[in-house]
């Protein structure tokens, strides 16, 4: 069987390398093409593209899939897969070959591109993985396998999605090798209960103390990597990188620091936010203790 993988960020490299060191032969690697990043926005290739190319294998970068069914159909493969990919395979592409999909969600629930960090910014208990065929709506083809996870306390997207990935990895590579010996079972979906989440911007970063500390942990748990949460003191924008929730009552005023040197707390709506690590704006991310012993507070409360 030959595969033609289609994936960009560092989920869709996990899963590559778990084929590659499971024999199987991919004929190529379709991602997403270059874009500009860094302070510079020099223009940079997808990681990926650097482990296929350590591998040998030949990579396309298509704009418009649409517009190159041409060149795909040059391609000797037998079958397609997908993860996370960004983007939604056309029509025309799906009908000149099968293709099987790898979601990091339990559909239908959390169809689109942010099941991860939806997932944890909810704050959800248990999350899981979904072989299922593609098709051209929104992550709604039909099942393969399915497995739960449990997504660990503390876990932040950063230990959640690599974990995902090998889990996912280890799934796919069960249900190729069932299509190969042609024992594959497939079940739909219920779509009356389909979900969807939304693109992640950067404004989604701003951290809001009239909401609970809960969910802005949440938020950073979520965030961790992009688009990376932050708030303003004294005009200052502060990332931050990792907090925890804290339940005590008090009566400060929502959005009042309380820093000793030692710890780094926000009041919040419900509760206290403990900032463990953070940026000031030309800084290194830092714990907290680092950060409080050189940043000085142009106000004791963040700005509103």
């Amino acid at each position: 069987m030959k595969i033609l993988f289609f994936g960009t960020p560092v989920f869709a490299e996990i899963v590559l390398e778990k084929l590659l060191n499971e024999g199987f032969d991919v004929v190529g690697v379709v991602c997403q093409e270059d874009k500009p990043a860094g302070r510079g926005n020099k223009l940079t290739s997808p990681h990926i593209v650097s482990f296929a190319r350590q591998h040998s294998l030949p990579v396309y970068q298509f704009p418009k899939l649409k517009e190159h069914i041409e060149d795909f159909k040059k391609i000797d493969f037998d079958l397609g897969v997908t993860a996370s990919y960004g983007k939604i395979l056309p029509k025309s592409l799906l009908e000149i070959m099968p293709c099987v999909n790898v979601h990091p969600s339990l559909l239908p629930k959390y169809r689109g591109a942010t099941p991860i960090q939806t997932a944890l910014l909810n704050g959800d208990k248990v999350t899981g993985v979904t072989i299922m065929k593609t098709e051209v709506g929104m992550d709604d083809g039909d099942i393969y396998l399915q497995k739960e996870v449990k997504i660990l306390p503390e876990e932040d997207y950063s230990s959640l999605m690599p974990r995902l990935a090998c889990i996912g990895a280890e799934m796919l590579v069960e249900v190729l090798r069932k299509i190969g010996n042609n024992t594959a079972v497939r079940t739909p979906q219920d779509h009356s209960k389909a979900t969807f989440v939304k693109l992640i911007q950067k404004e989604d970063g701003l951290l809001d103390f009239s909401q609970s500390a809960e969910s802005l942990a949440n938020k950073v748990r979520a965030f961790c990597e992009a688009p990376i949460c932050f708030f303003f003191v004294g005009g200052e924008r502060i990332k931050v990188f990792s907090a925890k929730a804290i339940k005590e009552d008090s009566n400060l005023e929502v959005g009042q620091i309380i820093a000793d040197r030692k710890r780094f707390l926000i009041q919040t709506k419900d509760g206290i936010l403990e900032i463990l690590k953070c940026q000031a704006p030309g800084g290194k991310a830092m714990d907290a203790k680092s950060f409080l012993n050189g940043y000085h507070f142009k106000s004791q409360a963040v700005d509103i």
